[in-house]
């Protein structure tokens, strides 16, 4: 991935966690790395087709002036996520917010919090056996679509299946949604959690009947696990309610672990069956 380097952006602003730092203001430093591909631009030499590192800095500046916060750190997440969201061709950055002038009473150069922030592919599956599944899935899509750092890319065919595990129930609604995200994997998994309290969810029967169920299948090609997430989603290979939308949405995509495809992975299945 190429880079767009700013170095020693100087804007005199107001944070800090004591009063007379919010009253006077200090000088804050801020260093950018903007992760790009600029092939486009290096051979059309137009301004359209790169990123107008004017226009970052100016948005540097607003975000430094707009409000007043105790912490850097919050100043650095605030700059990184309105950059990802303002500049389409960014993907990742870093955002470095130096202090030199930070109220410790002692002799440094400076103090400085670094941050590294990016857009995240992720896939997402999706099911309802209870109620108005069809209107469960749809307000849930349509959720994660407004949700202002989450973008919707592209959302599977519904298809109707049979439930898995042994608990005797209805039929499913089932698909697969692929979005791009800047929030972590655990605090989507939160995310996901409170659209499914929303349409009602409980779990009350492990496998059993659900009004809405969302799972983190994959999250760029990490390999993931803590307590409550595992990335990619156990199991997720034994699953064709899953493999049929992953194949409809990125047949080709390798799952990160087995290396196989979504269509080797759900062509081996069928043929396990048969």
């Amino acid at each position: 991935m190429d880079e767009i380097r700013i170095r020693e952006l100087k804007v005199k602003a107001y944070h800090g966690v004591y009063e007379d730092e919010k009253q006077k203001g200090q000088y804050f430093y801020v260093n950018a790395t903007l992760y790009v591909n600029s092939r486009k631009a290096g051979l059309s030499d137009e301004l359209s087709d790169s990123v107008d590192y004017a226009r970052v800095c100016s948005l540097i500046r607003a975000v430094l002036l707009r409000d007043s916060y105790n912490l850097i750190e919050t100043v650095a997440e605030n700059v990184a996520t309105e950059i990802l969201l303002g500049f389409e061709g960014i993907s990742a950055v870093d955002i470095e917010v130096r202090k030199p002038e930070a109220p410790v009473p002692m002799e440094f150069e400076s103090i400085s919090v670094k941050i590294h922030r990016a857009w995240h592919d992720v896939y997402i599956s999706y099911g309802s056996n209870m109620g108005d599944s069809e209107g469960y899935i749809t307000e849930a899509v349509s959720e994660i679509a407004d949700n202002p750092i989450t973008e919707l890319v592209e959302d599977s065919d519904r298809i109707v299946t049979k439930p898995y595990g042994e608990v005797e129930q209805d039929d499913f609604l089932n698909g697969v949604c692929h979005i791009r995200t800047l929030m972590e994997a655990e605090e989507l998994l939160i995310y996901l959690h409170e659209l499914e309290q929303k349409a009602g969810r409980t779990r009350d029967i492990h496998w059993g009947p659900r009004t809405l169920d969302l799972d983190i299948l994959l999250y760029d090609d990490i390999v993931y696990e803590s307590d409550t997430l595992v990335i990619p989603h156990a199991d997720m290979e034994n699953r064709e309610f899953v493999l049929k939308p992953m194949c409809e949405l990125a047949p080709n995509l390798r799952h990160p672990v087995l290396k196989f495809t979504m269509k080797q992975l759900l062509d081996k299945l069928v043929d396990a069956k048969q």
